[in-house]
């Protein structure tokens, strides 16, 4: 298995439309703004979706994109291991947007989803108050919940994984809609 090539934005930007761009983000911050042209596949379709991306990757070459290049490096190593080759976008969206190339978002999107670190800040940090205050008022057993939050976070720096985006991905608003997903998978296939 090989390291998955990365391209930066200026090379992506060039080559846009010979590629086939997959979004492995979750669906509201795909419709947050997203690489014009890019089909989303959340990390956690990556598997359901391994026939059609290597029906695309037969007749092209597959940029992998997410926010800022973790989940997108995860799918590349998917794909490895199933033996399709693919590069990822150095620094993801961010970086797409940060040096001034537009990002695509659709109309009727209304607002978007927080990104998925967003939202596992948010919710880390309202785990650990409300563990420090349960643990002022009710009883300092609560303060565990605090650490064990604490203990998640140095978890997840070190394996550059994330327990808790993997449970916050499944909240409704971050799943696909089964025909968005189907679309994007009968894109793929048409390529």
């Amino acid at each position: 298995m090989t390291t998955p090539t990365a391209l930066g934005t200026g090379e992506a930007r060039t080559r846009l439309h010979e590629l086939t761009v997959i979004d492995v983000r979750a669906p509201g911050e795909y419709a947050g703004g997203h690489l014009p042209g890019a089909l989303n596949v959340p990390l956690d379709q990556i598997p359901r979706a391994l026939p059609d991306i290597r029906h695309a990757a037969d007749r092209g070459d597959i940029l992998v994109v997410c926010a800022s290049g973790a989940r997108s490096e995860n799918a590349c190593r998917i794909l490895a291991e199933n033996g399709i080759e693919t590069a990822t976008l150095s620094g993801g969206t961010g970086a797409w947007a940060a040096d001034g190339h537009d990002l695509h978002r659709p109309q009727g999107a209304g607002g978007a989803t927080w990104g998925m670190e967003r939202q596992v800040r948010f919710t880390a940090g309202t785990v650990v108050l409300l563990g420090l205050l349960l643990g002022l008022l009710v009883h300092p057993a609560f303060q565990l919940l605090s650490a064990g939050i604490a203990a998640g976070l140095v978890f997840s720096a070190l394996t550059n994984t994330c327990g808790m985006a993997a449970l916050l991905a499944k909240l409704p608003h971050n799943r696909p809609r089964a025909a968005d997903l189907d679309a994007a998978l009968a894109e793929l296939r048409n390529r």
